[in-house]
């Protein structure tokens, strides 16, 4: 069982499938037209067309929205701006544009350090990267939180990934916000509750000016012949997105109860994952699942995650057979 990248444990929904049969040997040979995929896109977060830009995955995203921060080169190295313990993609991609990645910890209970980051804020930085719901702790930021600071560091960009937001926490995809802060962008991916993560289908929001510069950067014909054919499908399945969403809020509870009975840490977690604190034995109880067969990821060489793993909440079955296995290797390392 693969629970060590947060993927999509069921797939995707069958009128994808359905969408993506529909594709023959001609599809394959041509460039794709997006303009059905950017209407399903935008209709689905309620905003205008000319506010989304389709990329190939959210990390293609992170990386149009890192390139065109870092084109203003004035005061020499350029800094990113993010907390710890993080995504490590905004570090690789402002360390690949040769910029320099400042962070500062999460505060107790993975609370966002707003204020931290603002006081870290200097003429140097470009961009701040805020997950929301926090990955790896599936903790989420109050929007009002996230305003602020956005309103505090303009012109600087705030980034906000909300690649877990389907599964909970409050959305900054507004018309009117996006609007009133030129400096916000979102990312949103359809990997996650969607079931495309094989297909990298994602999309950075932002006002239609600020999202110029990274039309730019992102190459034609990023998105695959069946990437595009399958947005709009899964874009209108709300059904079987919010299927999948409940199956996931049903299985953190269900973990969060089994760490409770065994006395593991845990946090409120509003993604599709829960991190747990399983102590010393981190590596060697990820080692024993492993050979089980089920992933799980080790997240306990990073600052604040100590001790910690994290499991991706999915299907209620395939928790079910994790449950077992787990209080096993947990009670076998104490």
């Amino acid at each position: 069982m693969r629970l060590h990248l947060n993927e999509n444990t069921a797939g995707c929904s069958p009128a994808v499938m359905k969408a993506l049969a529909g594709l023959g040997r001609h599809a394959a040979g041509v460039y794709p037209d997006y303009d059905e995929a950017q209407r399903a896109v935008a209709a689905s977060l309620g905003v205008g067309v000319e506010s989304v830009l389709l990329t190939n995955g959210l990390d293609e995203g992170i990386l149009a929205v890192t390139a065109a921060a870092f084109r203003d080169r004035r005061g020499g190295v350029p800094d990113g701006l993010g907390v710890t313990p993080a995504f490590d993609m905004y570090e690789t991609l402002v360390c690949a544009f040769g910029g320099h990645m400042v962070t500062v910890p999460m505060d107790d209970g993975f609370g966002f350090p707003g204020d931290a980051l603002r006081g870290a804020t200097t003429d140097a930085t470009r961009i701040v990267f805020v997950t929301n719901p926090h990955n790896p702790s599936g903790v989420t930021v109050a929007a009002s939180g996230l305003l602020a600071l956005a309103r505090a560091i303009a012109p600087v960009v705030l980034f906000v990934d909300e690649a877990y937001i389907d599964f909970g926490g409050e959305t900054l995809v507004d018309p009117r916000l996006l609007q009133e802060l030129p400096n916000l962008v979102v990312g949103r991916t359809f990997s996650k509750a969607y079931g495309l993560a094989g297909l990298r289908a994602g999309a950075l929001i932002a006002d239609p000016a600020t999202l110029e510069p990274m039309r730019r950067i992102v190459p034609p014909y990023s998105l695959n012949a069946w990437a595009a054919a399958a947005l709009p499908a899964a874009a209108a399945d709300t059904a079987y997105r919010d299927w999948y969403v409940g199956q996931a809020a049903q299985s953190r509870r269900k973990l969060a109860a089994m760490c409770a009975r065994l006395g593991l840490q845990t946090w409120t977690s509003a993604g599709n994952f829960i991190l747990v604190r399983v102590g010393a034995h981190a590596p060697a109880i990820v080692a024993a699942l492993g050979a089980k067969g089920i992933r799980v990821r080790d997240r306990s060489t990073e600052t604040g995650c100590e001790g910690c793993i994290r499991v991706t909440a999915g299907l209620v079955d395939d928790t079910d057979r994790l449950i077992p296995a787990f209080e096993e290797v947990i009670c076998a390392a104490r």
